[in-house]
């Protein structure tokens, strides 16, 4: 019997489910090359659900290669052979002694030339004399002013101190903003960013997959659509104009709001940073920001905006719950605002990314184009075997690559999320040479 898990409550229908976590299960290999599976009928008894449900997975995974049916033998897994053999080495294979290096999209890269301002920010906040009580739960009245000015400099964004709010990271902003809309469901993009489709699920609504990469013309009965338009997350292109307008007609029609995640847009070095799409309606968009990809995601800093409209519930309840950032985080974000650190960490991130991001395309040049690549990672499609080729041989050389697959719930795509923030050059380097030796 296999050890697998359905959900009747969940979005997504059971054989979407059941072929997700078999197909896992080959890919950490857990299900080994050659295992014959359970029939249809069986496996359905022992899930309890329909034998239609589990012949549509079998179908699905058949036809994506990672298993083979056998005219009177049964359904076999046929596409692990090129995996780690987790029999004989249990755990990721990786360097003995070293714990696997993970190319995730989202760790950025610090100047370490910038120290010093870093050091100097956290002196003033043990040197600086706390609030007597709760504080402002709208967050540090300074640093809202400089986040303000720093919208309106670098995002186009034209807000007052009075329209910032401070948050502990995008995904708490989106969870504000959502506790201040009515019901209804969030469309958000499939793939996407999955903390963003936790976040709304935790707050009680549904996620309505929109498969990302084509236009929204219709929001009806949904209460918000989120939205990564600067730097699509994962797939890395931008909305283009019409494609933004049209959103926000759809949101207008419906009376829903757009809330745009503006996670890394200060990372373009093909052209100019692009301009925030809640600029161009401030009453029916809301927007996110974050010091994740700029400073550090463990500061647990981000700011928002929302309507006008929005604000007075959305601060009432925050002063009730004293749900806000804490105060040292804010105080020393706003020394590094005020003394350059984050303008002039991000320049230079800026320019380490536009180099290794030619590294990368180099390196998937045989298989992929990825020309105009921005931000601190690179989103290669390419065929499931050869997606799995390449996996397997970046994590036996002490390598993590996310598998855009993982960023899938309803529209499956297969091929690598390829971070190169978090690492060094020579990291990676050894990382796509072994990626390469996939082809």
């Amino acid at each position: 019997m296999l050890a697998l898990s359905l959900d009747r409550h969940a979005d997504d229908p059971l054989g979407t489910q059941l072929a997700r976590q078999v197909r896992s299960r080959i890919l950490d290999g857990t299900l080994a090359d050659g295992l014959r599976l359970p029939s249809s009928r069986a496996l359905a008894r022992d899930l309890g659900v329909s034998r239609a449900v589990v012949e549509q997975a079998y179908a699905q995974l058949v036809a994506e290669g990672w298993l083979a049916g056998r005219r009177g033998a049964g359904t076999f897994v046929a596409a692990s052979a090129h995996l780690p053999d987790r029999r004989r080495a249990p755990g990721p294979v990786s360097p003995p002694g070293r714990p696997l290096v993970r190319l995730d999209a989202g760790t950025p890269w610090i100047d370490p030339r910038q120290a010093d301002l870093w050091r100097r920010a956290w002196r003033e906040v043990g040197a600086a004399r706390p609030p007597r009580g709760y504080d402002d739960p709208r967050g540090l009245p300074e640093l809202r002013a400089a986040l303000a000015d720093r919208l309106a400099r670098v995002r186009g964004l034209a807000v007052d101190a009075d329209d910032v709010r401070v948050a502990t990271g995008s995904t708490d902003g989106l969870r504000h903003v959502l506790g201040a809309l009515g019901p209804g469901p969030v469309l958000l993009d499939d793939p996407g960013y999955r903390a963003a489709a936790e976040t709304v699920r935790r707050t009680g609504r549904a996620v309505h997959d929109h498969p990302a990469g084509t236009p929204v013309g219709d929001l009806s009965g949904c209460a918000a659509a989120y939205v990564t338009p600067a730097h699509q997350h994962p797939l890395g292109h931008a909305m283009p104009g019409a494609e933004r307008v049209a959103l926000l007609g759809a949101a207008r029609a419906a009376g829903a709001l757009v809330v745009e995640d503006d996670y890394d847009s200060e990372f373009r070095y093909d052209v100019a940073p692009i301009p925030a799409l809640t600029s161009l309606d401030r009453d029916h968009a809301a927007y996110l920001g974050t010091a994740s990809k700029s400073v550090a995601p463990s500061l647990r800093l981000g700011w928002f905006v929302v309507p006008d409209a929005l604000a007075p519930e959305l601060d009432r309840i925050r002063a009730v719950t004293h749900d806000t950032a804490a105060w040292p985080v804010q105080r020393a974000f706003w020394a590094l605002l005020r003394d350059g650190y984050v303008d002039r960490v991000v320049r230079a991130a800026r320019r380490v990314y536009a180099a290794r991001a030619e590294r990368v395309a180099a390196a998937f040049a045989p298989v992929a184009d990825l020309r105009g690549t921005a931000g601190m990672y690179a989103c290669v499609e390419l065929p499931a075997d050869v997606t799995a080729r390449a996996h397997a041989a970046a994590r036996a050389a002490g390598f993590d690559v996310p598998l855009l697959a993982d960023l899938c719930r309803t529209h499956l795509r297969h091929g690598l999320v390829v971070g190169f923030g978090g690492c060094t050059d020579a990291e990676l380097d050894a990382a796509l040479a072994a990626l390469a030796s996939a082809w």
